[in-house]
């Protein structure tokens, strides 16, 4: 990302959090995010609200879906996914989150489970500034359970960027990695996910989303797929790591971590949405993983 700018992307992925937080009728909404439309530019604001009235839901989504093709149903899904996973390693009695790249992510705000764990969250100093402005505009203060650690993931030592954490060494942390690996390159993933598993208690989890590496490298081919990286290098964030899913396993265990699911926008779409997520077409490069410290 630029220096001193927040980040385009994870004004997108907020973009993507308001729509379905606006959905009608609500039960049909697969969670609620009612801070992420207070990080999006006036025009993306008025398109929610646009969203939000009768009629006008299906012509915006409609719209977004030719634009990004999958990129709004695959955020929405994954979203519920990491929800879903994250609230299991709570109730498996972890008690601390570490959110690397936390972007506009809501988590620690909008999920009451979290308001008695520990939350972390570490992000480009650039974006978390803009986070923690919005956040005291809508909550009146920054909560006292989630502390913000600026660093650049790109630069920085992962091993003093996860010291400065303050977080407890001795007990289980589950680490929410979303929308950020494909930007980091080959070492930082590399650096931070062995700083991760030497760092972190044994079976502390990390969830972590990631690219196919046919999308990069041109060796397998996804429909709607230009049309997303031609926008994210447009914007200065170009896609520039990925990886093969059936390399998965045996990459994690090279770096002390043990896979315990791996799947693609494909299954996650129709794990919440059924049989209509099966006619979703799009961002099928497009991956959640989650893993286990496996210790020594």
């Amino acid at each position: 990302m630029k220096p001193d700018v927040a980040s385009r992307t994870a004004e997108y992925a907020a973009s993507f959090r308001a729509l379905e937080s606006v959905r009608r009728p609500s039960r049909s909404r697969l969670f609620e995010d009612p801070l992420a439309i207070r990080f999006l530019a006036p025009g993306r604001r008025r398109l929610v609200r646009l969203a939000g009235l009768p009629l006008f839901g299906a012509v915006v989504r409609a719209w977004v879906e030719r634009r990004w093709p999958g990129a709004m149903t695959s955020g929405i899904a994954r979203t519920r996914l990491i929800d879903d996973w994250l609230r299991q390693a709570l109730q498996d009695g972890i008690s601390q989150v570490l959110l690397l790249g936390a972007g506009f992510d809501c988590r620690a705000y909008r999920l009451r489970e979290l308001e008695h764990c520990r939350v972390v969250e570490v992000d480009h100093p650039a974006t978390q500034a803009v986070k923690r402005e919005h956040v005291v505009r809508a909550l009146g203060r920054l909560p006292e359970h989630v502390t913000f650690v600026g660093a650049d993931l790109t630069r920085e030592d992962s091993r003093r960027v996860l010291g400065a954490t303050g977080l407890d060494a001795r007990e289980r942390v589950v680490v929410l990695w979303e929308g950020v690996t494909h930007y980091l390159g080959e070492a930082a993933v590399d650096a931070t996910l062995r700083a991760l598993a030497d760092t972190s208690a044994h079976d502390s989890r990390v969830v972590f989303t990631y690219l196919h590496r046919g999308l990069l490298d041109g060796t397998a081919e996804f429909e709607g797929a230009r049309a997303s990286v031609e926008q994210v290098a447009g914007d200065g964030e170009p896609w520039i790591w990925g990886m093969e899913p059936e390399r998965m396993p045996a990459y994690l265990a090279e770096r002390g971590l043990q896979l315990l699911e791996d799947v693609g926008a494909e299954e996650y779409r129709v794990r919440y949405w059924g049989e209509r997520g099966r006619r979703m077409r799009g961002f099928t490069f497009y991956r959640v993983a989650m893993a286990q410290v496996r210790g020594t």
